[in-house]
Order: C-alpha cells, then sequence, then structure tokens
C-alpha cells in the first residue's frame, strides 16, 4: 500500500447522531447535506450547481455509516456512549510520483471515556463497517481518538 507524498484535495465530514426530537429536519428530512466544489461557496445536490468532489462523497457516506456501526459496535461491549460523540473523516486524494491515491484520516470522539475503550471500539467498528472493510488494504486510513 502506498502512501500519499502530496495531498492535492480533501474531502471532510463531522458525523453526529441526533436525538433531539425538537430539531427541525432538512429539506430531505432527517439527512441535510451542504458540499462544497473546490474554490466555490457551498452549494446543494440541485440544479446546475457545480458538482460537490468524489472524495467528499465518499467521506460523507463512509462517515454515516461508520457512526453508525460505532454506536452498534458500543452496545454489543455494552459500552454507553455520551449523547455527544461523533465521528470525523477526511478523505485526501493525492499523489506518489505519478501515480494517484486515497488515504483517510478519522477522527473518533467520545467524551468522558477511557481512551483504551474507544480504541477497541474504533477498531471493531472498522472490522464490521462496510466502507472500511472495502478499502482494506487498498488504501492507508489512520484514526485517531479525542476522549476530552
Amino acid at each position: 500500500m502506498e502512501k500519499i507524498e502530496k495531498v492535492l484535495a480533501s474531502g471532510n465530514t463531522h458525523s453526529s447522531v441526533n436525538r433531539d426530537p425538537n430539531v427541525q429536519p432538512g429539506e430531505f428530512g432527517a439527512y441535510d447535506l451542504t458540499l462544497t466544489a473546490p474554490g466555490l461557496e457551498p452549494v446543494g445536490l440541485v440544479g446546475i450547481d457545480p458538482h460537490p468532489r468524489a472524495e467528499q462523497l465518499f467521506a460523507g457516506a463512509w462517515s454515516a455509516c461508520y457512526t453508525t456501526v460505532f454506536g452498534m459496535v458500543a452496545q454489543m461491549k455494552k459500552v454507553t456512549l455520551p449523547h455527544n460523540y461523533s465521528v470525523g473523516i477526511k478523505v485526501n486524494v493525492g499523489q506518489t510520483g505519478s501515480a494517484w491515491f486515497l488515504g483517510a484520516e478519522f477522527t473518533v470522539r467520545v467524551p468522558g471515556l477511557a481512551t483504551a475503550v474507544v480504541e477497541e471500539l474504533a477498531h471493531l467498528a472498522h472490522q464490521i463497517c462496510p466502507y472500511s472493510k472495502s478499502v482494506r488494504g487498498n488504501i492507508e486510513v489512520s484514526t485517531a481518538v479525542v476522549t476530552q
């Protein structure tokens, strides 16, 4: 597996679970997504607006899946997650020499839990999440855990 030497573009996401029934859902129900194209203001996915970058879409889909699986793994392990846990993913497109590669950087935030517990949950979630499984061994993935 090659490492990216030069990052050319990134797609960032931040996913959390909304448990507040008073929060107004977005235009498309409980799912509301605003994406940007390089160098432009945020745009929606309608009409003839510039399309979002592929790494943004991939990061968003992976983040939604992984965040859900992380919660499932916690339930399986009988770990109570705080209401404000979240997962951030940055998907990079870059080059090493003339070859192009993807890379991903995860930040799993679970305030108040022991670092070792969150690391175990994060590892197990990567073993189960279909997106994580599909790229295993193909792209470099790093996971940082924040418990404060």
